[in-house]
């Protein structure tokens, strides 16, 4: 049912101290709204700084998308005490302005509302803007704005030193990078855990559904009430954020030269579709190029391999490089009872979750492989809670009950629970394992559950206005805990500058600019 983990538990519990070290950092996706919940029509606030250069707080596909982004760290506490400060800046900046705690957008009924994020005048800037022009004449406008929490995570070297033998990380680059993606393919086969336990987009507002058909099929699916009853995560389902056009690229995650060869020949081929959108119309840029992937960073994935790129290298290039350096979970959603978009049990969960994956036997996938797993998601996405609820093996030949197989999970997971606690010398790990684990037979109240609950009571934009505001006011009234505002006046000005500095080191057209990012 599951790979049987005790010989490396048991391992494990003899070199604990092997976990100690973890990096995590977190990114966390919103929208601006006003006090109605409309989205707002302002540009980034200059007061912040350069949305193309800060560090911390910068926009995603719109202009009044923000994202906070927290750098790595090994303590839990300063990473969401860094992402609440954040928070708390912004609401200041933002004026009467609130962030939207939902997943999904709501009271947005006309993509021309949808200003692209905007970067200034160098190429760099340029370039940016105009790749998410080519994801709105893509896929719409209004897919764009869903927004998300990233996870990202790495296991401390002292970790594959003693579970591989490897002296250190340049010599061992192709063991650790052969280490995350055995953790990749295991997240595909039990990563549907976190829709499970922490999807928190059971319902969506009507007007988010641009696509007739697609619009049709969910209104008849949930009797014009905007919801799935056992729904998990729409987010992620295909009336959420979904790309057709990848689902034949056929990129697993076996190894890194392949996986480096898939992304890198997506972003070659010719789009029949894209390119009738067309890519320079009456003289105005409409996409990047007519390729399947305009750039690497549109490969979605629920998971995906990383190392920070030097200046210019592609993403792809720098795990050529130096090999896997972090891997970054994708799958959740914006959890609304928390004014950061996620909280300290889902983190530590997440910890728990990947270090199994990192320890359990991972055969290799094929691309069939893959989409076989992707329907045990699709089962959770769409049905997670409904009673009795099955995961397929073995491209679903066999069946078992999902809650039976979370709570062998759970077996494992408090085992890791249990050698982290010993280093930190506390039990908040296993702490977290007694709370989730009643979920699978209480999945009413999973984040799901909960939020449908509420969404029953007041309705979808109602429940997100109501918790907006009261978030609002929650975090204008506490002080800065870890940063200080003069950190973010200097982010501000270093930000300022660093814009500058691009635009005016520009020596090329933007049109030979774009034709080099295609070699």
């Amino acid at each position: 049912m599951i790979p049987d983990v005790s010989a490396a538990l048991s391992w494990l519990e003899k070199h604990h101290t092997i976990l100690q070290g973890i990096n995590r950092g977190i990114e966390r996706e919103t929208l601006r709204i006003d006090q109605n919940g409309k989205l707002v029509q302002t540009p980034f606030p200059a007061s912040i700084g350069s949305a193309l250069t800060h560090s911390w707080i910068t926009t995603d596909f719109a202009e009044s998308m923000l994202e906070f982004i927290t750098p790595a760290n090994t303590s839990i506490d300063y990473t969401l005490t860094f992402l609440r400060d954040l928070h708390r800046y912004a609401s200041i900046e933002i004026g009467n302005e609130m962030m939207w705690p939902l997943s999904m957008p709501c009271f947005v009924n006309d993509e021309d509302e949808i200003i692209l994020a905007q970067y200034g005048t160098s190429n760099e800037g340029l370039m940016k803007t105009l790749y998410r022009k080519g994801l709105k004449n893509r896929y719409g406008a209004m897919m764009q704005t869903i927004s998300g929490v990233h996870y990202n995570f790495s296991l401390p070297l002292a970790f594959w030193q003693a579970k591989d033998g490897i002296k250190n990380s340049d010599e061992g680059r192709e063991v650790i990078s052969e280490g995350y993606f055995r953790l990749i393919r295991n997240y595909y086969r039990f990563g549907w855990l976190i829709p499970f336990l922490f999807g928190a987009s059971p319902s969506m507002c009507s007007s988010f559904i641009q696509d007739p058909e697609k619009r049709a099929a969910f209104l008849a699916l949930t009797e014009n009430k905007g919801y799935l009853p056992y729904a998990t995560s729409l987010r992620m389902s295909d009336l959420g954020y979904t790309n057709d056009a990848q689902r034949s690229l056929g990129i697993t995650f076996n190894h890194l030269e392949t996986y480096v060869e898939g992304v890198k020949r997506a972003t070659k081929i010719k789009s029949e579709k894209f390119a009738k959108i067309g890519i320079k119309v009456d003289g105005e840029y409409q996409q990047l190029n007519d390729h399947i992937l305009q750039n690497e960073n549109e490969f979605y994935a629920p998971i995906r391999p990383k190392r920070v790129p030097q200046a210019g290298e592609k993403p792809t290039d720098a795990l050529l490089r130096g090999g896997i350096e972090y891997i970054e979970v994708r799958a959740l959603d914006v959890n609304p009872f928390s004014p950061v978009g996620i909280t300290e049990d889902q983190v530590r969960f997440i910890d728990l979750f990947l270090i199994w994956c990192a320890l359990a036997d991972a055969p290799e996938m094929s691309s069939a492989e893959l989409e076989c797993a992707k329907r045990n998601w699709n089962r959770v996405i769409m049905e997670g809670r409904k009673p009795n609820q099955v995961i397929g093996f073995d491209c679903d030949s066999r069946f078992e009950p999902l809650a039976k197989i979370g709570h062998s999970l759970f077996d494992d997971l408090l085992r890791v629970a249990e050698v982290l606690d010993r280093n930190e010398k506390n039990s908040a790990y296993r702490d977290v394992c007694h709370r989730l684990r009643p979920l699978f037979d209480e999945p009413e109240l999973t984040l799901s559950g909960r939020t449908l609950q509420a969404i029953k009571e007041l309705g979808t934009n109602q429940f997100g206005l109501s918790i907006a505001r009261q978030y609002k006011q929650q975090l204008l009234s506490e002080p800065l805990t870890l940063l200080t505002d003069s950190d973010f006046i200097k982010q501000r000005e270093r930000s300022v500058v660093k814009q500058r500095a691009k635009e005016a080191a520009d020596s090329i057209s933007f049109d030979e600019y774009v034709k080099q990012l295609l070699k």
